[in-house]
């Protein structure tokens, strides 16, 4: 807790309040922060009933009241709940029996977390929750049903050379993915035998703006792989290009470490720099479709559930 918060508090508690309220924002929650740790400073420096709002669930909603909350104030956890009932009621008896109650939704992810994070959420979630950014354009997986979570390690060759990206194989750590700039290049620098050797190291996945081959033996295979072209051309080993620089692959700029994430919609590129916000904001607006879904599902319509005519500019 900073200076101001304290000193803020103590002169509350003079003016006569009859309550503190410790509220998170959800920019703040986004990239982290809880009340906890204000809370438990708050409680040893003031006598008034504290209030706590912000990404309270049945997993955090314990600690705030171990550590001294008098209220708890809960949003998202019940407003955007499939079962609104159940998700109160869940949340209620974790603050009673001041017990952790498990719950994949409504929380927040650390920076440790980030596969998980990425692992519960579609490529049109993250794209939603980066604004319409990141998407990788005219790249498609050759195969429907994957999910494809993984840091990235670039690789920029020339059409044709295959040289860097089986180099690649070898220098990625397992569940990386492998990003390659071909600049769009129409023979292929990718086929079963690259496929195999990636599988057996443990990669997540392989992404290409360029062309693969072998595609009768590759959809066979239980492995992610998005390109832009299929080719029954090969190349050569020339040795051209290098492994780890900063690549444009699908407009997108890409560094190695930077997040991907592919399914049947698509792939996007999260620059690691923003993961954990972008990871928590996806995991929000997955959040709000389920809700309003299930409002759907019990009689309405989407046009009136999201009140689209709010949206619609008047002329005249």
């Amino acid at each position: 807790m900073d200076k101001d918060t304290h000193s803020h508090a103590e002169e509350l508690e003079k003016m006569g309040v009859n309550y503190l309220c410790i509220h998170v924002g959800i920019d703040e929650q986004m990239i982290g922060k809880t009340p906890l740790d204000t809370l438990k400073s708050l409680v040893k420096q003031t006598n008034i009933p504290i209030a706590v709002a912000g990404g309270i669930n049945s997993e955090t909603a314990p600690d705030i009241v171990k550590s001294g909350a008098s209220i708890v104030i809960v949003g998202g956890a019940i407003t955007k709940a499939k079962d609104v009932k159940k998700a109160t009621e869940q949340i209620k008896k974790s603050i009673i029996e001041k017990k952790f109650i498990k719950t994949e939704l409504f929380k927040k992810y650390d920076k440790s977390e980030l596969k998980m994070a990425f692992s519960l959420v579609s490529t049109p979630n993250i794209s939603d929750a980066m604004h319409k950014q990141g998407a990788i354009h005219g790249i498609r997986p050759i195969k429907l049903g994957f999910h494809m979570v993984g840091k990235a390690l670039t690789i920029r060759t020339l059409d044709g050379d295959w040289a860097k990206p089986i180099e690649a194989i070898d220098q990625a750590e397992k569940g990386d993915v492998i990003v390659v700039d071909v600049s769009g290049g129409k023979t292929a620098i990718w086929g079963e035998l690259a496929t195999w050797s990636a599988k057996l190291k443990g990669l997540a996945g392989v992404v290409i703006d360029g062309a693969i081959r072998d595609l009768d033996d590759l959809v066979k295979m239980d492995f992610p792989i998005f390109s832009r072209h299929i080719s029954s051309n090969a190349g050569e080993p020339k040795g051209f290009g290098e492994i780890g620089a900063e690549i444009t692959c699908g407009d997108q700029i890409i560094k190695t470490g930077d997040w991907i994430i592919g399914d049947d919609s698509g792939v996007v590129v999260v620059p690691q720099e923003i993961a954990q916000e972008i990871a928590n904001r996806a995991l929000d607006v997955k959040e709000h479709e389920n809700r309003i879904r299930e409002e759907i599902k019990s009689g309405g319509s989407l046009g009136t559930v999201v009140k689209v005519k709010k949206w619609e500019k008047k002329i005249g």
